[in-house]
């Protein structure tokens, strides 16, 4: 099946065949080996991270202490799950870049994130990198009950944080996408509901554009803008109690998710012209 025009076509750029085998390389019982090179890839992400774009380039974060407030202070055992829109290939790990350095050398506190299977994951060292840097391949097409979607299920269950762009692809004119209802499942499913937390960044796709050469570039202007906490666990109580399906709850949740991300989208496009109006 042909790509669609408007996907990021990193396929291109790095010559890739799309790929339905996966490398999975997460185990049960990660290896004391597995555990130390994880630290120092988070390390080493997380770094990169926070010198792109605090020292290289210029980032603007509203209502960071809702990030904070969600990451170290939330009750014991419960996921946490933020999403965003997704405009750059770089926008996960250089949105990590507000996180605290304490996160560097803390792989517990990192998320949690999928990758195309048909980009990351097609030679055994970019997915050892990848995984190492707790990125999980998801396969597009095989919706979402696939093996990836029920392995961060259980982070989430674990009280993990995972974050989730829903859009399923960079969206590189900033269109209109229905979210995907992955999201959806891995909130109403959750043994104990996580926490939601939407976000909105704008100027991502100004650090690492969508056309050649990919070059990232520095000297940019970044906003990001972090949403109130979205609390699921009552209305899923109510919907099951109405005898409502899995597909419909889910789909009741994400497009929740989705109302939620498109009214944050008009604040931050608004925030970042008023932060940078000097500099413009």
């Amino acid at each position: 099946m042909p790509q669609k025009k408007n996907i990021c076509n990193t396929n291109n750029l790095y010559n890739i065949k799309p790929n339905r085998e996966s490398f999975f390389l997460f185990k049960d019982r990660p290896s004391r080996l597995w555990n130390f090179s994880a630290r120092i890839a988070c390390f080493v992400v997380v770094s990169y991270s926070k010198i792109w774009t605090g020292l290289l380039n210029t980032y603007k974060i509203h209502n960071q202490e809702r990030l904070y407030k969600c990451l170290y202070d939330r009750e014991e055992k419960r996921g946490l799950v933020t999403v965003s829109n997704h405009d750059s290939c770089m926008d996960d790990p250089l949105l990590w870049g507000c996180l605290k350095w304490r996160n560097t050398v803390q792989p517990a506190k990192v998320r949690w994130i999928t990758a195309a299977n048909d980009i990351c994951f097609t030679k055994f060292s970019h997915a050892l990198f990848f995984s190492l840097g707790r990125v999980v391949p998801v396969i597009r097409g095989d919706g979402v009950y696939q093996r990836s979607m029920d392995f961060i299920l259980d982070k989430i269950n674990n009280g993990d944080w995972t974050h989730i762009f829903p859009e399923g692809r960079v969206n590189i004119d900033k269109s209109f996408i229905r979210f995907k209802w992955g999201v959806g499942r891995l909130v109403a499913e959750a043994k104990k509901i996580p926490v939601v937390l939407p976000m909105y960044h704008v100027g991502m796709d100004d650090i690492l554009p969508n056309n050649k050469p990919y070059i990232p570039r520095i000297r940019k202007k970044v906003t990001l803008l972090i949403g109130q906490p979205m609390e699921f666990t009552e209305d899923i109580e109510l919907m099951r109690l109405m005898k409502k399906t899995p597909t419909e709850i889910r789909k009741y949740i994400t497009d929740k998710i989705q109302e939620e991300i498109y009214k944050l989208k008009e604040k931050a496009e608004r925030l970042h012209v008023e932060s940078f109006h000097e500099q413009v």
